[in-house]
């Protein structure tokens, strides 16, 4: 048994509007062109992996408070503490495993 083709969302379209009702020369456009610019380089929750962090509610409330103080986000806070980590034993900064420069 052979598999129907998959619908795209321009042959749904085009089957849905009356042939009568489309103007003279109107056409579906595609519009991911070969050879056009890549897309810009993917976000950072496409780029990383997630990790999931228990904390106790009192260790939880003091890193948000802390954060809150420091007008900071609390994922900056915790790659803090992680470069403050590696620092400590001996292994490579952040920075240096992505090989990137400081903002």
């Amino acid at each position: 048994m052979s598999r129907q083709p998959k619908l795209s969302l321009a042959s749904i379209v085009a089957e849905a509007a009356p042939r009568s009702a489309r103007p003279a020369g109107a056409e579906i456009v595609a519009l991911d062109r070969p050879g056009a610019p890549p897309a810009k380089a993917a976000t950072l929750k496409q780029r990383a992996r997630q990790m999931s962090i228990y904390l106790e509610p009192p260790v939880y409330d003091q890193l948000r408070d802390l954060a809150y103080s420091e007008r900071a986000k609390m994922h900056a806070l915790m790659l803090e503490a992680l470069d403050l980590l590696f620092k400590q034993r001996g292994a490579r900064s952040i920075e240096q495993v992505l090989g990137e420069t400081p903002r």
